[in-house]
């Protein structure tokens, strides 16, 4: 397992130092998940297809336990490396054209991380909230999670995450407050008393592992069942 993970976040980390190539012809990434949305069947007028949206923890966490998707008939819409503003380019291909009755929305580390440049909390913030309110007017819950917790950006070590994921979860958590929206704590459940991810559920400090994966999906679960009675 530990060999897996390694190798997992290798090529997350491959993905976030080969985005300069990408970015000169496919900034957001719509082609990688093309295929698969265009294969994607009509959904059916009781069916409650669900959509997650996120980087490499949502990407990776298919790979890690694909069964939780498959069982669910979930559809797994992460892209490694990716920051906010990319998520934004491709919600309409990649969430909207799905039409989903609910998006698990999962963003901001690597927008933190400054993956695609220097970007303040509040711009992070203001493309989530952009997601969320396209998801509305489209019809589709939207179900906000926090950052997990951390505290070392490994492929970016002088940033110090930890303080900025607790700035950034409170103002998703309050946006969700005032416009009724499930809020998603992953953070709480995950955190260690160095306001990082609790070694036990990761490898390297960002990317659950195993153990961590299945701390989050009965938290999942159970947000999107509620996102159903509202």
């Amino acid at each position: 397992m530990k060999k897996v993970l390694t190798i997992l976040f290798i090529l997350a980390s491959l993905n976030v130092f080969s985005q300069n190539d990408m970015n000169r012809t496919d900034w957001g990434n719509l082609k990688k998940y093309a295929k698969e949305n265009a294969a994607l069947k009509p959904r059916l007028m009781n069916e409650k297809r669900i959509v997650f949206m996120g980087n490499s923890i949502t990407e990776l966490w298919n790979l890690l336990d694909s069964n939780f998707f498959e069982k669910n008939h979930y559809l797994n819409r992460g892209i490694s490396g990716q920051t906010t503003p990319q998520m934004l380019v491709r919600f309409r291909s990649d969430v909207i054209d799905l039409k989903p009755s609910v998006v698990v929305i999962l963003a901001g580390i690597n927008d933190i991380a400054e993956n695609t440049g220097p970007i303040s909390l509040e711009s992070i913030f203001g493309n989530i909230v952009s997601m969320a309110q396209l998801a509305k007017v489209n019809g589709i819950t939207p179900v906000l999670c926090s950052v997990l917790p951390a505290n070392v950006i490994p492929w970016n070590p002088q940033i110090k995450p930890a303080d900025k994921v607790i700035r950034l979860n409170a103002m998703i958590q309050e946006y969700c407050k005032k416009n009724k929206l499930i809020y998603l704590d992953y953070y709480s459940k995950m955190a260690n008393d160095q306001k990082g991810l609790d070694l036990k559920y990761t490898s390297d400090g960002v990317h659950p592992n195993l153990a961590g994966y299945k701390v989050m999906e009965p938290l999942a679960q159970e947000a999107i069942r509620k996102s159903f009675l509202r």
